[in-house]
C-alpha cells in the first residue's frame, strides 16, 4: 500500500476493504470501499462495489 494518503489508487482501497472483511471489520471494509466507489469514474462499476461491500449496519442482527 502507498505510503502517502493522497496517492491512494481504487485498488489500494479495495486491498483495504479485503484486508477488514478478513479480520471481521464490515464497517472499516464498507467505508473503504466507498471510497474506492468515489473514485471510480464508472457509475456501473462504483455500483458494483458497493454492492461487493454493503453498509453493514443496514442489515445486522443482534445476536447474545
Amino acid at each position: 500500500m502507498a505510503t502517502d494518503p493522497y496517492a491512494l489508487t481504487v485498488a489500494d482501497y479495495l486491498d483495504g476493504a479485503r484486508d477488514m472483511v478478513a479480520a471481521d471489520r464490515p464497517y472499516l471494509a464498507h467505508l473503504l470501499a466507498e471510497e474506492a466507489a468515489g473514485l471510480t469514474p464508472r457509475p456501473a462499476t462504483a455500483a458494483g462495489i458497493r454492492a461487493a461491500f454493503p453498509d453493514p449496519t443496514t442489515s445486522r442482527t443482534e445476536t447474545d
